[in-house]
């Protein structure tokens, strides 16, 4: 290549003659430890402190860091999927010494006549619960879940939670088994046992919504009126009550508190609707 600078040798400034024009900067090499450095889970996951509300003792639970994770899509039963993490795992707070189980938005909230109905059913002959690794599987989380559900039919909880921790083991089960990888021995048979599963819990958080919303005032479990009716109505679309799945849109559609994007999502169901009749 020409020295476009020849001549400013001259002038004693020889070491500038091999210049850049446009000053482009080299790219410089990246180590091959850094083009191998991955996101785990472990690294959105902290472990947090809790005075268990029914045997006063102290205990850790895995938790999600707040706003560490990028929101990818929702599905039409409202169930959130995440970049990298399913913050839906840790949702349920379990205390390891009496079996108290909850949905984090519910822990708080025993009372004392709960609290000995827990102690007496759950507490009498719970072995404890053991933690091993630095995140929870989707296996932990479903047992986990399951054991909070067991906790809200003891402490006769409202009917809204019972229905709407059904709603997140069902939400579980369908996550496990999209993460399940094909190469596995069994894989469609572990498939369709998940779907079967998942789907068996969909009626039941149907069935305790449907009661619910006649039955109990909003918010409900920090939803709206119009966001439990959208609910419902997909609900009642993935178990087959297709004239329940119209009359439940049909309220959106028609509600003039309705925002824009429920009625968006009323609307999708419906065509999703008109799909599986075909």
């Amino acid at each position: 290549m020409a020295n476009l600078f020849s001549g400013l040798e001259e002038l004693g400034l020889k070491n500038l003659s091999k210049m850049d024009i446009y000053d482009k900067e080299k790219e410089k090499k990246v180590p091959e430890a850094e083009k191998k450095q991955t996101i785990e889970e472990a690294d959105f996951i902290f472990d947090k402190s809790y005075i268990c509300p029914v045997c006063d003792k102290e205990f850790k639970s895995k938790m999600v860091k707040a706003g560490k994770f990028k929101l990818q899509k929702i599905d039409t039963d409202l169930r959130p999927v995440y970049q990298f993490v399913d913050p839906l795992k840790y949702d349920a707070i379990v205390c390891p010494h009496c079996g108290y189980a909850a949905l984090s938005r519910f822990f708080k909230y025993v009372t004392s006549m709960q609290a000995s109905s827990i102690k007496n059913n759950i507490s009498s002959s719970f072995q404890g619960l053991k933690e091993d690794g630095d995140v929870y599987s989707y296996d932990d989380a479903i047992v986990r879940h399951k054991l909070v559900l067991v906790n809200t039919i003891v402490k006769k909880a409202k009917t809204s939670e019972r229905a709407y921790t059904c709603l997140k083991i069902a939400w579980l089960l369908r996550g496990k088994a999209e993460s399940l990888k094909k190469d596995i021995p069994n894989y469609k048979e572990q498939l369709i046992a998940l779907v079967k599963e998942e789907l068996e819990f969909i009626k039941n958080a149907y069935d305790g919504f449907e009661e619910a919303y006649s039955k109990e005032t909003f918010p409900m479990c920090g939803m709206d009126e119009n966001t439990v009716t959208l609910l419902v109505a997909d609900l009642a679309r993935r178990i087959g009550k297709v004239d329940e799945c119209s009359r439940w849109i049909s309220k959106i559609l028609v509600a003039r508190d309705a925002n824009e994007r429920l009625k968006s999502k009323a609307r999708e169901i419906k065509e999703l609707l008109q799909e599986n009749k075909k």
